[in-house]
């Protein structure tokens, strides 16, 4: 059973190690320096009140998985009608913890959340790997196109 509690200041360095782990899987590579960037926005975001990051220890201490949740106020419309919406990032399970549901523990943790929260959708970016339980808790595909731009 996976225990989920929330993320303290002493975890960050875990937390830095889980999210490259995320990008190495994801062969994504950029600029250096971005793991200490990482670590200081994490020491200010564990306690923040629009942000919930959470995790599950390891057996041999360590983090064996996390999440993140953040909450946005954006202007209302007809598809989050109080503009509250939810946004889910981070989620990554170290290998020698994948298939123990410690990922699905985060989410439902994190869908509890947002709902306390009152927010009116919840995105995330999935990867082929983690789609299946995101279909499984109930995530659909954006109804929107998205872009973005690098500045």
């Amino acid at each position: 059973m996976s225990r989920v509690r929330r993320a303290v200041a002493g975890d960050v360095a875990e937390l830095v190690r889980l999210r490259a782990l995320l990008f190495e899987a994801i062969e994504v590579s950029g600029e250096n320096g971005w793991r200490e960037s990482l670590a200081g926005v994490l020491a200010e975001q564990v306690a923040a009140e629009g942000t919930r990051i959470l995790v599950v220890d390891g057996d041999a201490g360590g983090v064996a998985a996390c999440g993140v949740g953040a909450v946005e106020q954006r202007l209302p419309g007809p598809r989050a009608h109080n503009g509250r919406v939810g946004q889910v990032y981070g989620v990554v399970t170290d290998p020698g913890y994948r298939r123990c549901g410690h990922s699905r523990a985060i989410l439902e943790c994190l869908l509890g959340w947002f709902r306390e929260r009152g927010v009116a959708r919840v995105d995330l970016h999935a990867s082929r790997e983690g789609e299946p339980l995101y279909r499984a808790l109930g995530f659909v595909d954006h109804p929107e196109p998205g872009m973005f731009w690098w500045p």
